[in-house]
């Protein structure tokens, strides 16, 4: 089943969501804000990710911004990093697709087509 992170006020999850519908695809939504993944949920989805950890953090957000984790993310170690994904939903990159075979953080038409 294929699940998606996202937070309702995110226009690009809004638009993530209408391209699943716009396709007819099934999909299972989880609000990124009041359920977000906890640090050992975070570890599957980065080990299924193949990518590095920091493609994971929602850079463009205000809490990666007001924390300034621009400065301070590569002198994380990788527990730092999930314990700090796992404290908040909107540090985590959003929406985040969860399917059987992938995890892709972001919303990108073509890697999502190509995924389902």
């Amino acid at each position: 089943m294929t699940k998606v992170y996202c937070y309702s006020k995110c226009t690009t999850c809004k638009k993530a969501l209408k391209w699943l519908d716009d396709n007819k695809i099934n999909y299972t939504v989880i609000d990124m804000k009041i359920d977000h993944p906890d640090e050992k949920t975070l570890r599957q989805l980065h080990k299924k990710s193949g990518l590095l950890l920091w493609k994971f953090f929602n850079t463009s957000g205000q809490l990666y911004r007001e924390m300034e984790l621009s400065k301070n993310l590569l002198d994380m170690s990788e527990d730092e990093m999930f314990k700090l994904l796992a404290s908040d939903g909107m540090l985590v990159k959003r929406p985040l697709l969860v399917t059987d075979g992938r995890v892709i953080p972001g919303f990108k038409e073509e890697i999502w087509r190509e995924a389902l």
